[in-house]
């Protein structure tokens, strides 16, 4: 009796460990099957009425609360005299827990660079920073796509980007999302575009982005809260004809750390 009670948990234990594993197995193919996206305008790490205040930590910690996979940042600061001379891309990816980046200068800017920032909880190739048409109104920033392609832990690849539209200059604008659109033509993988395109929803620049990508709000909340000012500007969209399907669109009602509020998106990647 005792040897028959004895083998039964025996394989009792087996069918408990066996199970382990197989939840241990396809736990990671359960993840694979969707990527959490966000975008983010960071205000150089400047919190809002805080001037001369330069807050990496908060806005990091903002970043790694939401446990994405990959994020559009915007308004970057690398080795510029306002933000202490500090490498922000480097400390962002280190502090927010994304360890892979790529940092696309837009413009020089007080004794260091000034641009765009992707960060990925996976590996980043074919990194690539695509200067971005403008008008000849001497004003306006230089503008910039950053494109890095992503390889999940599934094998697929994703291009993905991220920019950050002239804020001033509508004809800039145009200019800007119609090359976005080209640069979008070329591309044979799924592709994500993430950022701030300085419009709001019905404008000629997002009904222009609307001709190529499927982005992932309609009747978007607001994205930013500046000099009582507010609206939807900062989007996240894919490629039309992508195998992708919007689980979830949300933006952070986090007022504190810049004055743009980051927009998180679950996408489930179709097989």
């Amino acid at each position: 009796m005792k040897q028959i009670v004895n083998s039964f948990l025996l394989l009792f234990t087996i069918a408990i460990v066996a199970s382990c594993a197989s939840q241990k197995v396809q736990s990671p193919k359960t993840a694979s099957n969707e990527i959490k996206v966000m975008t983010y305008n960071v205000h150089h790490c400047n919190p809002p009425d805080q001037k001369n205040v330069i807050d990496v930590d908060g806005t990091a910690s903002v970043i790694k609360q939401q446990n994405v996979d990959i994020v559009a940042v915007q308004e970057v600061d690398v080795n510029t005299g306002r933000s202490g001379k500090m490498n922000q891309a480097e400390l962002l990816s280190k502090k927010s827990g994304l360890p892979h980046y790529y940092f696309a200068k837009a413009m020089d800017y007080d004794g260091g660079q000034y641009g765009l920032l992707i960060l990925s909880k996976y590996p980043l190739s074919n990194t690539t920073t695509v200067m971005l048409p403008k008008s000849d109104n001497k004003k306006d920033e230089p503008r910039v796509l950053a494109l890095a392609t992503a390889t999940l832990p599934s094998g697929l690849q994703i291009r993905f980007g991220s920019t950050h539209l002239e804020a001033y200059n509508k004809t800039s604008r145009m200019l800007q999302i119609q090359e976005i659109n080209r640069v979008a033509a070329s591309i044979t993988i799924p592709f994500i575009v993430a950022g701030d395109f300085n419009a709001e929803e019905k404008s000629d620049v997002i009904n222009t982005l609307d001709l190529s990508f499927e982005r992932t709000c309609q009747n978007c909340p607001n994205t930013f809260d500046e000099d009582n000012e507010t609206g939807a500007i900062d989007y996240i969209a894919f490629k039309k004809g992508n195998p992708f399907t919007i689980k979830s669109h949300q933006v952070i009602q986090n007022k504190t750390t810049s004055d743009h509020m980051p927009v998180v998106v679950q996408l489930k990647i179709k097989k």
